[in-house]
């Protein structure tokens, strides 16, 4: 499955050796390469792409601060020589972080992490286009040496666990090798919001909101510090 990327970087070797190293890869196709932000904007607007590969210490304004900007971004890799991004960077979902200099052994998994979500992502669209008259929206996951189907209208929230994920639903949980990232990717944006690092929650299911906390089922679920003003600027748009 091909994809098509941006290269968001002031730095003209940088870009260069994106560029070189996509070469090797027959499925990615560097379609723009911008040295800031505000250019990258304005051709964002005129052909969306699956990946931006973005640098973080960029002149007018930052990386991180035009990622912020975008209300439905892309998948984003980081490139930066600066690794004091890296948290701010995850919790704003990004697939992976590469610091400069990196190998094309580095830069190759972490397009093939980029290359996972779309396949997942199309799997999901297919799955769901089977089933339309069904009006059914599912995910087949692994567990306990079983395959099981779960309804996105049971999920009620979705806890991380490193490289697993719990998946609550009304009457039982269940444990699969998951990551947040892959299933946030998978999950219907209008119905699910993650509102914590390790919470995805079900819109729906949400019965109180109290302070920083979501209450699902009796359960009280924390809203971290960095998905608070979006998550209640959300909210206030669905309020009478």
């Amino acid at each position: 499955m091909k994809l098509t990327a941006f290269i968001i970087d002031d730095e003209p070797l940088a870009r260069n050796v994106i560029i070189q190293y996509a070469k090797k890869i027959d499925y990615l196709d560097i379609v723009c390469s911008c040295e800031d932000a505000l250019q990258a904007s304005d051709a964002l607007n005129n052909q969306p792409v699956d990946l931006i590969f973005l640098d973080i210490n960029m002149p007018t304004i930052s990386g991180i601060s035009f990622l912020k900007t975008l209300k439905n971004p892309p998948m984003v890799i980081i490139t930066s020589a600066y690794t004091e991004y890296a948290l701010e960077g995850y919790e704003l979902n990004v697939i992976d972080y590469l610091k400069k200099p990196f190998s094309f052994e580095r830069f190759l998994k972490a397009v093939q992490k980029a290359s996972e979500l779309v396949r997942l992502k199309s799997a999901g669209r297919q799955s769901t286009s089977t089933h339309t008259q069904e009006h059914e929206d599912f995910v087949f996951v692994k567990a306990n040496k079983k395959t099981y189907k779960i309804l996105f209208t049971e999920i009620q929230y979705i806890e991380g666990l490193g490289d697993y994920i719990k998946i609550h639903l009304k009457s039982q949980n269940i444990v699969t090798n998951l990551t947040m990232k892959k299933i946030q990717y998978i999950l219907p944006p209008d119905e699910f919001y993650r509102i914590h690092k390790s919470f995805i929650i079900a819109l729906s299911k949400i019965e109180i909101i109290e302070g920083n906390m979501v209450v699902i089922n009796q359960h009280k679920i924390p809203i971290g510090n960095s998905y608070r003003q979006a998550f209640f600027e959300m909210i206030n748009k669905k309020l009478p």
